[in-house]
């Protein structure tokens, strides 16, 4: 079967997965070289607890699209499994939306988060790293999210998996 050409709401949530996996992997890696570097030299890496709360929090925002798009969020269906296939894609289509909306409203509070902090100078206490690249991230990571629930509440109501 030849392979499905992705459109560009999949190709960004591939590369907000990636990225996310990347940087947490990077956050793996830190910590791990902050213990060494503690149990060896009795020297931890200044910041990193800064550093990995960022990196983790930025990862998980990268996951959501992909997750999204591919259905595998938490479902409880325990009242919907005797209903009909088109039902409960309906069903589910309906909760994508609102799942779309909410993420809507969230990159919307972040993207005016991002400009506050950026106004503001907000920066981290141990390191003095800005915030507002964070958050601007987060926030392309729910409008992403919102984009990927729309197109899987279109693929549910045509009878296609999300």
């Amino acid at each position: 079967m030849p392979e499905q050409k992705r459109g560009p709401i999949a190709r960004l949530s591939g590369a907000l997965m990636l990225g996310g996996s990347l940087l947490l992997l990077a956050t793996a890696l830190l910590t791990t070289a902050s213990v060494l570097r503690r149990w060896l030299l009795d020297q931890p890496i200044p910041g990193d607890f800064e550093l990995v709360q960022m990196g983790a929090g930025i990862a998980v925002f990268g996951f959501l699209a992909h997750g999204t798009l591919a259905g595998s969020h938490i479902l409880v269906d325990s009242f919907t499994t005797w209903l009909p296939q088109r039902v409960q894609a309906a069903i589910d289509a309906f909760w994508n939306l609102v799942w779309g909306l909410v993420a809507l409203a969230l990159a919307w509070r972040m993207a005016l988060g991002t400009l506050e902090s950026l106004a503001s100078d907000t920066r981290s206490m141990v390191l003095s790293v800005p915030i507002w690249p964070g958050i601007g991230l987060g926030a392309l990571a729910f409008l992403a999210t919102a984009l990927a629930a729309g197109l899987a509440a279109r693929r549910l109501l045509q009878g296609r998996p999300a």
